[in-house]
């Protein structure tokens, strides 16, 4: 009964602590729904005469245009006559009123689409308002000046944080339900959930925060584990999202970390801080400000590390893809692809690797947060001498 209540007690934590989830689902929605990697510095001349490209400069530009977000999921573009395969998104403006349409209308910005008389052109990833023929004005220094409505789209990397979001829930409760009716056995998909739910809390948690402190951290460090994991494998799939490669997505996650490390901090890690003890005052003057900086060091790092390393994956990948292309022939072509498929079963490591590290360095500030100091005899010390 004792281990009944203990695993009921355990999974309650999980799901009635929910509001870490829905607030990193709200934050995450509301940035990635206006950025966008692509330049806003592109010279006029591109818009109406592009010149001849090699197919290496091709490839590069396919590679760019993977990485960045989009209105819609392209399976397959053809550029000469325009054929392929893609589902489109919703665009949702606010421009003197509310404007929706489906990303359709572009024809992957090829045509200007039109909405209650307002004229729309989908220019490098970046929606302006324009005219009937769609026309892109630009300053001295290349810039376009046409307005831009206030974009809330459902890119395609909004919609694939939807999907994991869903994802989750389902899996969590239903990990809940077999909990309930099996008298604390997990059963069916919670077979294989439950042992990652306990990883998290025994190898992760508990290590680096402790058994006093790591209950309030665990929905969080759930949440996280799973949440860029499960954007990590999404990305190796054909729909061509790249979640965890968008800056402003890695910037979200760490100032989640950052935010909640801050504010659950006990007094003794600000004094650690401002006012370290066993330290003579001269010193303490200027280690403040290095910890002060360390603090906010710490998220960078984490912004960084998950950014760089997924960005280098798809990249690596695409790159060696193309080199079907590039050599043409019976030798390089199943090279390169035997290539690429050992680097993608790699990637399926890396993917579940970031997300442990990601979630145990989270794990490590927060246990640095309430860490309980035994400063008195230090101080003591010190002051003697």
């Amino acid at each position: 009964m004792q281990f009944l209540k203990r695993r009921i007690f355990f999974i309650g934590i999980i799901m009635y602590r929910i509001q870490y989830f829905v607030f990193t689902f709200i934050l995450l929605f509301a940035i990635t729904a206006n950025a966008s990697s692509a330049p806003d510095s592109i010279p006029a001349h591109e818009e109406h005469a592009e010149p001849a490209k090699d197919l290496r400069t091709e490839i590069k530009e396919d590679i760019k245009h993977h990485l960045q977000d989009s209105h819609d999921f392209t399976l397959f573009h053809s550029k000469k006559d325009g054929s392929g395969i893609s589902i489109p998104l919703p665009v949702i403006l606010i421009d003197n009123g509310l404007h929706i349409f489906m990303s359709s209308k572009f024809h992957h910005g090829e045509h200007v689409a039109e909405s209650k008389g307002n004229f729309y052109k989908l220019y490098h990833n970046k929606i302006y308002k324009t005219d009937a023929d769609g026309t892109i004005s630009y300053d001295e220094h290349n810039h376009p000046t046409n307005t831009k409505p206030l974009d809330f789209s459902l890119t395609k990397s909004v919609v694939t944080i939807i999907l994991a979001s869903l994802l989750m829930l389902w899996m969590f409760t239903s990990l809940a339900k077999s909990y309930k009716k099996n008298n604390g056995i997990a059963t069916g998909f919670g077979r294989f959930l439950e042992p990652l739910v306990l990883f998290v809390r025994d190898e992760i948690a508990i290590p680096n925060i402790g058994v006093k402190h790591y209950n309030r951290y665990m929905s969080y460090l759930l949440t996280i584990f799973f949440f860029i994991w499960l954007l990590n494998l999404l990305g190796l799939t054909p729909l061509g999202v790249n979640v965890t490669g968008n800056i402003a997505i890695t910037f979200s996650l760490a100032i989640l970390t950052y935010l909640i490390t801050t504010f659950t901090a006990k007094k003794d890690y600000w004094k650690h801080i401002f006012w370290m003890p066993g330290v003579p005052k001269p010193m303490k003057v200027i280690l403040a400000p290095i910890e002060l900086l360390g603090t906010i060091i710490k998220p960078f790092s984490l912004m960084i590390r998950l950014y760089a390393n997924m960005t280098a994956g798809h990249v690596v990948l695409m790159s060696i893809l193309g080199l079907i292309f590039i050599f043409k022939s019976w030798v390089g072509g199943p090279l390169s692809f035997g290539l690429a498929f050992a680097l993608s079963l790699l990637e399926l490591l890396v993917a579940a690797l970031q997300a442990y590290i990601f979630t145990m360095l989270s794990a490590l500030y927060f246990g640095m947060a309430v860490e309980e100091h035994e400063h008195h005899h230090e101080e003591a010390h010190t002051e003697h001498h």
